[in-house]
């Protein structure tokens, strides 16, 4: 007979307070899905880049959203991931006394290097899930981007992907084009 083991979900306001009482250090490099306390992979300095060349490219491109690095948004009561991109609805406080929830995110843009199965299989049917309308994932190593879009139930209805010569245009921000080879480095 097979044993089941009880395990505990813990919700966001636990794993606040998790934070606050020093069980987990600010530099504890974690994220809550589905109430589960998950290490994440450490930044490599490409996907430090690429994140930093994003963040340069998209600030110069839009004016009236905030991006936000890799920075915490609350997707229901038990997942706090923190994508490496979110571009969110501008909050005059900058979201002070709250993380963003999915009403407040217009897209979401996950660098992968050595979690490209994690971000692919665990986050992103969770974006769906919670009804983000966009989400880029961007493949370090393949230097390809897929966007995933019109989300249904947990899964992304349209998936398009973009290599070196392409042209990526957000559905969500038509403004925003960009050229893959801009965000891999020329």
């Amino acid at each position: 007979m097979a044993v089941q083991i009880a395990r505990w979900q813990f919700t966001v306001d636990d794993y606040h307070r998790m934070r606050e009482t020093g069980i987990l250090a600010e530099d504890d490099h974690v994220e809550l899905i589905d109430g589960e306390v998950r290490r994440m992979s450490p930044i490599g300095p490409f996907h430090a880049a690429i994140v930093k060349r994003l963040n340069h490219l998209l600030s110069t491109a839009i004016t009236s959203i905030i991006i936000s690095v890799q920075d915490p948004i609350q997707l229901d009561d038990y997942s706090e991931p923190e994508p490496d991109i979110a571009l969110l609805q501008f909050e005059s406080s900058y979201y002070a006394h709250n993380h963003p929830t999915p009403r407040d995110i217009l897209f979401l843009i996950e660098v992968s290097d050595t979690s490209l199965d994690y971000d692919r299989n665990e986050k992103i049917p969770r974006y769906a899930e919670a009804q983000i309308p966009e989400v880029w994932l961007i493949d370090v190593e393949s230097e390809r981007i897929e966007q995933f879009t019109s989300p249904l139930e947990n899964q992304y209805t349209l998936r398009q992907i973009y290599k070196r010569g392409d042209h990526i245009t957000s559905v969500v921000l038509p403004d925003i084009t960009l050229a893959v080879s801009q965000i891999f480095g020329l």
